[in-house]
């Protein structure tokens, strides 16, 4: 899931490669446009979502496993916190997004197509 995820939305914008080859080319660096594509209309952070089944999802749990897993887990929702407080800044349109598409848990969408969402937020 945390692979397919990456490359749902933009792989390379992900690992920073985008920023460094326009860098190179001596482009200026252009935002994207808010999008969202497949599972990012079930939920809002599948490539987490991916993660925590990584590290949960274990068929023996040792107490050091277990650790891990707990402050993997803290680590993610504090960067929860974090990237949706700067998505907001940068697409207005992420507010509408978040009421109506879960974090973690999927859900069947509430019409979250991204056109649909820039409407509502223009509205």
């Amino acid at each position: 899931m945390v692979l397919v995820t990456t490359f749902v939305i933009n792989h390379f914008d992900l690992f920073g490669l985008r920023q460094v080859w326009r860098n190179m080319q001596g482009m200026p660096q252009s935002k994207l446009r808010f999008a969202t594509p497949l599972v990012y209309r079930i939920v809002r952070h599948p490539l987490y979502v991916g993660w925590f089944f990584a590290f949960w999802c274990t068929p023996t749990m040792t107490l050091t496993h277990l650790f891990f897993a707990l402050v993997t887990t803290a680590y993610i929702f504090v960067g929860i916190q974090l990237e949706e407080r700067d998505l907001m800044n940068e697409h207005p349109e992420y507010a509408e997004y978040r009421r109506q598409v879960p974090m973690l848990v999927p859900a069947m969408p509430r019409d979250v197509s991204g056109t649909a969402v820039a409407n509502r937020a223009r509205s």
